[in-house]
């Protein structure tokens, strides 16, 4: 571990909170460790790729998980309350979108939709039923489900990513319901388009960034800090009022219209 804080600026005071993070590593996950770390929590980054531990700044703690293992999805919680007392916040970030997965439906290899149903759906359910345990405890805890805008309007060859996200939202709510007595916030949070490596590499082999920042209001894609900000704000008790719902982080893109030109490709 580095021996250096992530930069930015604190928006909100998170000193003495335990954070855990699935896929955080890289892109959003990482820019939503680098935000809880700056605010002075306690931040366990679960993430698959053992190379991403290398540049975590102070107060990030790696800790190996492959979300489509119950074993390895118990042994972070476990690490939580082991090495930190408890767990106050659970990120739901881990998923998958591989090019296989880009094909209607009827040409979508089985073990891809598999691997993201293990990953993108069952990965949120293992961490949350090891987690849910230690926020009972407490009678307290949030939980945000990292969704996305395609789990409210979709596009072509999107078919197994569009409905499992959906399935995002839906975890959130109804968790959210079911916990709301016990002190326990779930939301969902459903990022558009955003700037991480893996949109710039696909918007590279589609001809650039410009079209598709023009489809939006703002004029613009977003920033991973962007969507780390509205996951503060949730897990803040400043949202104490905020549960068993959605909030979109995408620069008007849904309201304007639709989530892309569904003809596009042709």
């Amino acid at each position: 571990m580095n021996s250096r804080r992530p930069s930015g600026s604190v928006r909100y005071e998170n000193h003495g909170r335990v954070v855990i993070v699935t896929g955080g590593g890289s892109g959003i996950g990482r820019a939503i460790c680098d935000a809880f770390a700056l605010s002075g929590a306690a931040v366990i980054c679960a993430d698959v790729n053992d190379a991403s531990a290398a540049d975590l700044p102070d107060g990030i703690d790696f800790v190996h998980c492959d979300v489509s293992s119950e074993a390895d999805c118990r042994s972070v919680a476990a690490h939580a309350v082991k090495c930190h007392g408890g767990i106050d916040v659970l990120v739901n970030n881990a998923a998958i979108q591989p090019k296989s997965s880009y094909a209607p439906i009827h040409q979508l290899d089985s073990d891809t939709w598999r691997e993201m149903l293990a990953v993108n759906l069952s990965g949120y359910h293992r961490m949350a039923k090891h987690v849910l345990p230690v926020m009972l405890g407490q009678a307290s805890g949030v939980i945000v489900n990292l969704a996305s805008g395609q789990a409210h309007r979709t596009a072509r060859e999107v078919g197994a990513y569009g409905p499992i996200k959906s399935a995002n939202v839906m975890q959130a709510r109804q968790w959210g319901v079911e916990y709301a007595r016990e002190g326990i916030r779930v939301v969902s949070v459903s990022p558009g388009a955003i700037d991480t490596p893996l949109v710039r590499a696909t918007l590279q082999e589609q001809g650039g960034a410009e079209a598709l920042a023009n489809r939006h209001p703002l004029g613009r894609i977003g920033q991973s800090s962007e969507v780390a900000a509205a996951v503060l704000w949730l897990s803040s008790n400043d949202a104490s009022f905020v549960t068993a719902t959605d909030l979109e982080v995408d620069g008007g893109l849904g309201s304007f219209g639709a989530f892309a030109d569904p003809y596009s490709q042709d």
